[in-house]
């Protein structure tokens, strides 16, 4: 079984989100912020990071740069979620080290395809 990890500080999103991965045969664990997505992605291993970049204590951007400099943690796939789609977030998800980027509301049809492609279900 697939381990995602769901970084989510909007409980409503986090539970709407989770339930359907879940529904889709995922494990989902969950991080209400950046600091404790560094820690659980080590702790885990999950097998793909789900990023709001939107986060307290440490924002999404910054625990993505995080992970990737673990050698540990650097080859989990991580997709970055943000409501604030500006010009230019793709591309800083993508120099961060996020595989993917995809906008909030989510569409979860369109994110399980991503998820699917990256980690190959």
């Amino acid at each position: 079984m697939s381990k995602v990890l769901l970084v989510e500080d909007n409980e409503m999103n986090r539970d709407m989100l989770s339930r359907r991965l879940e529904r889709k045969g995922f494990d989902v664990v969950y991080a209400q912020d950046g600091s404790i997505a560094v820690d659980l992605a080590d702790a885990e291993q999950p097998t793909l990071i789900l990023m709001d970049m939107s986060l307290p204590v440490m924002d999404g951007w910054e625990a993505t740069r995080r992970i990737k400099a673990n050698p540990g943690t650097k080859d989990i796939p991580i997709i970055a979620l943000t409501a604030h789609a500006m010009a230019g977030d793709r591309e800083k998800a993508i120099e961060a080290g996020c595989e993917d980027y995809d906008t909030k509301p989510v569409d979860f049809t369109r994110l399980l395809r991503k998820i699917e492609l990256l980690i190959g279900a």
